[in-house]
């Protein structure tokens, strides 16, 4: 709101979190009046093209901020064609506690993650990635940045494990540059170790904090 009224711009940021939540009440579905909002507002729109095409900046979407994420992709450079997100093969809202794979990608919010196994928060209706066809994800595959797993490790389709029945349980993905990365699941709210189910961790904090950190040392060193 801030943005519309001319109170700001989005050009003054050096990073975005869109958060998760219920923009405009999904009424046009998930995060499509979020991102309409800004599609359809001519100065709104040439500021998150620049934003977005900023080789300094960086942002984050989670939850319904990545399905707002995701119907922005025209706006992120040329030829960048992300998935969108749909109604869970279950039909119904999840929310639970599920296992993911961090892959190596671009992202520089989850550099120094790569290969981890972490337990993560989900919350969500409309979480299955969806893609034009088998090209278009191909292409996107040094995109991929995180995986549903079942209990061995290995990405999973199968319910609940992976709880909106992506293919490959794919559920997050990041640009080429990899200064946009989009997620379905929750690591904002897993950040303390005493949120996980069982951990060897001494300290106060969950590996998770260290997407954060990334966060402050990517607009540290640009």
């Amino acid at each position: 709101q801030d943005l519309m009224s001319n109170d700001r711009t989005i050009t003054e940021y050096d990073g975005l979190v869109a958060c998760g939540g219920f923009s405009y009440g999904d009424t046009l579905g998930a995060g499509g009046g979020w991102a309409k909002s800004i599609l359809l507002n001519d100065r709104l729109r040439d500021s998150f093209q620049t934003f977005f095409t900023t080789p300094t900046t960086f942002a984050l979407g989670v939850c319904n901020g990545c399905q707002m994420l995701s119907q922005l992709d025209s706006l992120m450079g040329n030829h960048i064609t992300l998935p969108r997100f749909v109604r869970n093969n279950s039909n119904q809202f999840e929310a639970r506690l599920s296992m993911v794979r961090i892959n190596k990608t671009p992202s520089v919010l989850l550099q120094g993650m790569e290969n981890s196994l972490l337990p993560i928060t989900v919350a969500h209706g409309e979480g299955h990635a969806l893609f034009n066809d088998d090209a278009h994800r191909q292409s996107l595959q040094g995109q991929i940045a995180m995986q549903y797993t079942d209990n061995k490790g290995i990405p999973t389709e199968q319910y609940p494990q992976n709880p909106n029945g992506s293919i490959a349980g794919i559920t997050a993905v990041c640009t080429p540059d990899g200064r946009v990365t989009m997620m379905m699941p929750h690591p904002e709210r897993v950040y303390r170790a005493t949120q996980h189910t069982w951990t060897r961790l001494s300290g106060e904090h969950s590996p998770w904090l260290q997407l954060f950190y990334n966060a402050y040392t990517w607009t540290r060193n640009v």
